[in-house]
């Protein structure tokens, strides 16, 4: 609690009078104007009638003022230390609702290694969120992001392009060749390699948004970035995958755009809006958003896995390491890259996490319904579990490490 700006004119009174002679003017409450430390005029200066508390003082040597001054300082110090201490008049009812919240968004990896598992042993709980589905679930995700935004922090991040510009490079560039490599050093069969090569040309995905929110990252620069590498995924994705695979990818791209659309941008806006135009009923429910995306993540990751769950006992163990090494060095180069590029550690993680968290839902996806061989779609089932696993337990981690308090702005004016 912060010290009080004002003393009490009884206790002010009481000291004055034991130690000074009685002042020309009484006020029935009065500015005490000490903080911890403070001073007052200098004795002779012309000041000194009007002293800081807003009291006329006669004049009086300066052996006499002195321990009056002294002893006002005491008087404030000690009413200050005495507020510090008092309890807090707020009720604990919200602040263990608080906790609550934070205790279970701060398990999110726990709830994607149970989704999981529910996934592979029992598939039908979760495969239930069909296309469709699917899809509704992702527009609640970015809506729920879009509630902690404003308009004014996407014109920040566009302020500084360059760290857009930085992750789309990393996305497409780094990436691929990086899945490209670890294919080919670990010797991977030709379906397996093609879908280990496929998911690395995936854009960013949506529950890298919420990861940046719990790390205490820049949403609004994920949300910039997840959008224009999804954009950019019309001609990128199929175009390095046949480059690097040996294979074209047909990708619908109008249907990928409009998808893009509804998404993601859609539901982010609306969230924003909410934020502009009803601010107190929106102040009222941000609390619970990073779980209500927790959950909507954790469903969104479990589903896939559900549908390739008898594929994934048989063939998935093999593809543990190459998609966990693909991920864990993603995210690695995404974040010394940014640092590297004089980036502040909010941004620094905000890119990190959008390298290193895809769209394998994307992947699967395609895989799916362009390839004949159904183990290319095993690449991107075990890319989702590594994805948010990997990126959930990053989030936390930096979530409670905290930001350091000098913090660069990389989108100051």
């Amino acid at each position: 609690m912060a010290p009080s700006a004002t003393c009490p004119l009884h206790s002010m009174a009481s000291v004055s009078r034991a130690l000074r002679p009685r002042p020309r003017l009484a006020a029935p409450r009065l500015g005490c104007g000490l903080r911890v430390g403070c001073s007052v005029p200098a004795y002779g200066s012309a000041a000194t009638e009007k002293a800081d508390w807003g009291l006329a003082i006669a004049p009086s040597p300066a052996t006499t003022l002195v321990p009056v001054v002294r002893s006002r300082q005491i008087f404030c110090k000690a009413e200050a230390n005495i507020s510090s201490n008092l309890p807090a008049s707020e009720p604990t009812g919200a602040s263990q609702y608080e906790k609550i919240v934070e205790l279970l968004t701060t398990l999110f990896p726990v709830w994607v290694i149970l989704g999981t598992v529910i996934g592979i042993y029992k598939p039908s709980m979760v495969t239930w969120l069909e296309t469709d589905l699917f899809t509704v679930g992702l527009g609640f995700l970015m809506l729920s992001m879009g509630l902690t935004l404003t308009f004014e922090d996407f014109r920040r991040c566009l302020r500084n392009p360059w760290t857009v510009g930085v992750g789309f490079l990393a996305q497409y560039l780094i990436k691929p060749m990086l899945g490209y490599a670890i294919a080919l050093t670990l010797k991977l069969s030709a379906p397996l390699a093609t879908g280990l090569i496929l998911v690395s040309c995936c854009p960013g995905g949506q529950a890298s948004n919420v990861a940046t929110y719990i790390s205490k990252g820049n949403v609004a620069l994920s949300v910039l970035m997840t959008t224009c590498s999804t954009i950019g995924a019309i001609a990128m994705t199929p175009l390095l995958t046949k480059l690097l695979a040996g294979q074209l990818v047909p990708v619908d791209a109008a249907g990928l755009a409009i998808s893009t659309f509804q998404v993601v941008l859609v539901p982010t806006i609306v969230g924003v809006l909410a934020h502009e135009y009803f601010p107190k009923f929106t102040e009222r429910i941000i609390s619970i958003t990073p779980l209500i995306g927790v959950i909507l993540t954790t469903l969104l990751c479990a589903s896939p896995i559900g549908q390739v769950a008898e594929v994934l006992k048989t063939q998935g163990a093999q593809l543990i390491l190459p998609v966990a090494l693909l991920h864990a060095v993603a995210f690695a180069l995404g974040y010394w890259i940014s640092k590297w590029s004089s980036f502040g550690e909010s941004t620094s993680r905000t890119i990190s996490i959008e390298c290193g968290m895809q769209s394998s839902a994307l992947g699967f996806l395609l895989a799916q319904k362009h390839f004949t061989n159904p183990l290319v779609a095993v690449p991107s089932a075990v890319s989702v579990v590594c994805m948010a696993l990997g990126g959930s337990a990053l989030a936390v981690f930096w979530r409670n490490r905290g930001l350091p308090a000098d913090d660069k702005d990389d989108f100051k004016e």
